[in-house]
Formats: structure tokens, C-alpha cells, sequence
């Protein structure tokens, strides 16, 4: 019996533990759509979080002298 109860134990322990890896977030900025820039980070964390955290790096807006900016970020 106490076998068994190790056993499922380790079971459940393993089904709600939430791998966490590495995840390579890639950001590349536009200026008026022409390429300036690419920027990586490394996020540790579940595959949907590290997404939700890479993906609230995306921004839009205009540089001083009115051009339009823009960077997009997605998990490579």
C-alpha cells in the first residue's frame, strides 16, 4: 500500500509541475519598414508564459522626427 501511495504521489506531483524552460524571445525593430535592429532575450519560464512575457515587448509609435517605430517580438 505504501508503495502505491509513493507511486501515485509521484504521479500527481509530476502532472501539475509545470516544465520551465529556456525561450529564446527575438524582437525586431522597423523604422517607416525598413529593418534596424534585432534583439534577443532569454526567458525561463512555461511555454505560454514565456510567450505572453515575450509578446508584451511589442510596441508602436513615432521617433522625434515623426517616423513610424515599430517592434515585434516573438519566441524562436
Amino acid at each position: 500500500m505504501k508503495k502505491l501511495i509513493s507511486i501515485l504521489t509521484l504521479l500527481l506531483t509530476v502532472a501539475f509541475t509545470s516544465c520551465k524552460k529556456d525561450y529564446t524571445c527575438e524582437c525586431t525593430t522597423t523604422i517607416d519598414g525598413s529593418q534596424q535592429s534585432v534583439e534577443t532575450s532569454t526567458i525561463t519560464d512555461t511555454k505560454s508564459d514565456a510567450e505572453a512575457e515575450c509578446n508584451e515587448m511589442d510596441m508602436e509609435d513615432k521617433t522625434l522626427l515623426g517616423a513610424d517605430r515599430k517592434r515585434e517580438c516573438e519566441i524562436k
